[in-house]
């Protein structure tokens, strides 16, 4: 089994919006017709929009980024996110980082908070309801035997004051008047794009904790992005565990010479 690294945030994000309004957003030139996803967990497929040969192109890459210089791909622990403060330093994401950015479309995302001792998922979108662009990072990894697949890391900044309550970390938005700018590593250099890995603003993004149904992968429905009703909490609080009433002993009668088994 190959394990993945999380860097403990943005482990689950929603992709909800028709595609067309998405093709239309992000630019993209194909025309891929997928539907609704509302709990994407690493190591599946997700959308990716990149740069190529002079247009934008839509694809599909595994969630969970493996650097080109790995020999062995099934022993290397897959990085889902990359730290904005050190992406141009790590091994593993400064290739990456100044010749294959990439956009993640997204209509929000799961966070996990510890509340009475127990921990609660949220979902968090933006307050305007309009779809995202996370900053990603893109690698291609080739093995011996000429097999190949792609793979991305979405890239994490520190979350403003508000977010913060949730969690420190949160996935970097990039606005689409910078979506150009972010994917063009030709034309600008990654020190040039460094100002856009921040996390959202103060008041860009709303919350609300959801049903715990969304912490398995197999669930996958609308009702995981829905906000949690009192009815459905109280079903999730543990049941108190009853103790069983001492067991009453039945005196074994005398031994007349029949072994027993007990």
């Amino acid at each position: 089994m190959i394990a993945y690294l999380a860097w403990k945030m943005c482990g689950r994000f929603v992709i909800t919006s028709p595609p067309a309004a998405l093709r239309q957003i992000f630019g993209y030139i194909e025309q891929p017709n997928f539907p609704p996803r509302h709990n994407i967990a690493p190591t599946q497929p997700i959308p990716v929009v990149m740069l190529e040969n002079g247009g934008r192109h839509f694809r599909l890459m595994r969630w969970g980024l493996v650097p080109a210089w790995v020999k062995d791909a099934r022993k290397f622990t897959l990085l889902i996110n990359a730290r904005a403060e050190t992406v141009l330093e790590k091994p593993a994401f400064k290739n990456a980082m100044k010749r294959r950015r990439v956009l993640v479309p997204a209509d929000g995302y799961y966070e996990w908070q510890d509340k009475d001792g127990r921990k609660r998922p949220f979902f968090i979108h933006r307050r305007d309801g309009q779809p995202v662009g996370f900053a990603a990072l893109a690698e291609t990894w080739m093995g011996p035997n000429g097999e190949e697949f792609d793979s991305v890391a979405i890239v994490t900044a520190p979350a403003s004051s508000d977010l913060a309550a949730l969690h420190h970390r949160v996935p970097v938005t990039i606005a689409p008047d910078d979506f150009e700018r972010w994917l063009d590593g030709r034309t600008h250099d990654a020190e040039d794009v460094m100002t856009l890995l921040r996390g959202p603003l103060v008041g860009d993004f709303a919350w609300h904790e959801v049903s715990t149904r969304v912490n398995r992968v197999a669930h996958d429905d609308e009702q995981l992005v829905l906000p949690i009703t009192d009815e459905e909490r109280a079903a999730e609080e543990p049941k108190p565990v009853r103790k069983a009433a001492p067991r009453r002993v039945t005196p074994a009668p005398e031994d007349e010479g029949q072994g027993s088994l007990f």
